[in-house]
Order: structure tokens, then sequence, then C-alpha cells
């Protein structure tokens, strides 16, 4: 699924090949990823026009569309991705939304169309589709964290990964902060201590600026994603084998002994 990490490098996709650019056509190969908004008029919206440098909120990106206070909108559900591709390059079977450029083709892709595109007509359409996020988890504050889970009263895990309390997270990535922060995923948020918060915001970060370096949530051996999918994966801290359960209905990996109950 993509998390922040992955938007991230989509982003920065979008900005390096097709932003400032002016949008030669727009296929679309697949009606069904757009939202609010039919084939015909999407392609009419952004047809002729230049994109902006998209902006990133948690796992949503925004582009102007130049001179018509129009915008879209993309998310990339549980399998979406944009990437670029020369126009000679074979298309994807999974390819629905093609912005094509005089060189080359920004593609939209995803297998499972949960999400997709949306063209937001003004300001307050936009702000309507993101009103419901919770701040971007790379820019809160610790303060901000602390405010965010000290108002609830919920397990940990699911807290993090609600994008409206806070906006990027997922599966991945809240794992991988709470065995680092040492904290278990079924832990109240009305039990932290300012100390669990503060070392919960560190690691996230760390967690984020790292995996954005790598353009997704990486694999490696001393992260705990580099073991979790092995049967009898051992935690690459204290070699003990990892705990696999269901939290709030999400597939869950944590160390028992790192990560007390």
């Amino acid at each position: 699924m993509p998390e922040l990490p992955d938007v991230e490098g989509f982003r920065r996709v979008f900005a390096g090949h097709a932003a400032g650019r002016r949008v030669r056509d727009v296929e679309v190969l697949d009606a069904g990823v757009l939202k609010g908004v039919g084939a015909e008029t999407f392609r009419e919206a952004v047809r002729g026009h230049r994109l902006g440098d998209p902006a990133r909120h948690g796992k949503w990106l925004v582009s102007e569309v130049s001179g018509t206070g129009k915008a879209v909108l993309l998310h990339f559900g549980m399998t979406g991705s944009l990437d670029w591709a020369g126009d000679r390059e074979p298309r994807h079977r999974h390819d629905r939304v093609v912005f094509t450029f005089p060189s080359g083709e920004l593609r939209y892709r995803d297998m499972r169309k949960l999400t997709g595109l949306r063209l937001a007509r003004d300001a307050s359409e936009r702000e309507e589709v993101l009103a419901g996020l919770g701040p971007d988890a790379l820019s809160v504050s610790k303060a901000e964290l602390g405010g965010l889970l000290s108002g609830l009263r919920r397990r940990l895990k699911p807290a993090l990964t609600d994008q409206s309390v806070l906006a990027g997270l997922g599966n991945l990535l809240a794992d991988e902060i709470l065995w680092r922060a040492r904290l278990h995923p079924r832990r109240s948020t009305t039990d932290l201590s300012s100390a669990d918060v503060a070392r919960l915001h560190a690691r996230m970060g760390t967690v984020l600026r790292r995996s954005v370096e790598a353009g997704r949530v990486p694999p490696r051996p001393s992260w705990l994603t580099g073991r979790r999918d092995e049967p009898s994966g051992s935690c690459p801290r204290c070699g003990t084998t990892l705990s696999h359960g269901r939290v709030d209905g999400r597939g869950t990996v944590w160390c028992p002994r790192c990560q007390p109950e």
C-alpha cells in the first residue's frame, strides 16, 4: 500500500517531469478511477493547460491547473502509482489515466481502483476533499502529536493510521515506528507519558526521513519491515521471535520483548 514515502516519491516524479509543462492531451483509459467527474469533463479541464508543482498532504497530491482555478487531486489507494515513461514505451495494463506531454507521459496506474483522481473546480472544493485529514505526519510537531493523541481514547496503532488524526501513515510505517519507539500497538493513547510521546515523535521523524530518501519503507534487515514477512522472523534488535496478530482488523507485527503489552 502506498504510504507517505511512496507518495512523496510520486510527487518528485510529477515535479521533475510534468510540473510547469503544457499537457498535450489526457487519455482516460478507465473512467472508474475518476471520482465525481466524467472522463470528457476531466480531459477538457486539463488538456492544453500547465500543471502546477504538486503539493503533498499525507497520501494526497494536489496540482493546480494553471489559469483556471481548478486542481487535480490524486490518491493512490492500495495499489496506485505515478510513473513517467517515454511516449513509445508500452502501456501497462493497469494504466488508467495518462497525461501526455511532448517529451513523454505521466501515467496514473492502479490495479484495484479503490480511490483515484478528482477535479476540484475551485479552492473550496479542494479544501472540502482534504478537510477530513489531520496534520501531515512528516511535519507534525511533538506538541501537536501529543495534543492529538491526548484527546483520544484508542489503541495506539489505529490512532496513528487514522488519516483524520494524522495524515500519511499506513500499516508498515506504524509498525516500524512503534517498534523503534518500544511501544506496543495495542497500548492505549491514554496511557502515554510525555516521554513516550517524545520518543514516538523522534522515531517517527527518523523513519519518515529515511523512508522518503529510499522512496518507500525500506525492507532492510535492520528494520522491522525487513523481517516482518518471514514466518519465524526475529527482532532485529534483540533476536526474539516476532509476534503477529491483528489490531482493529489490521495485520500487525511487533516484538513481545521490546514492546511489552
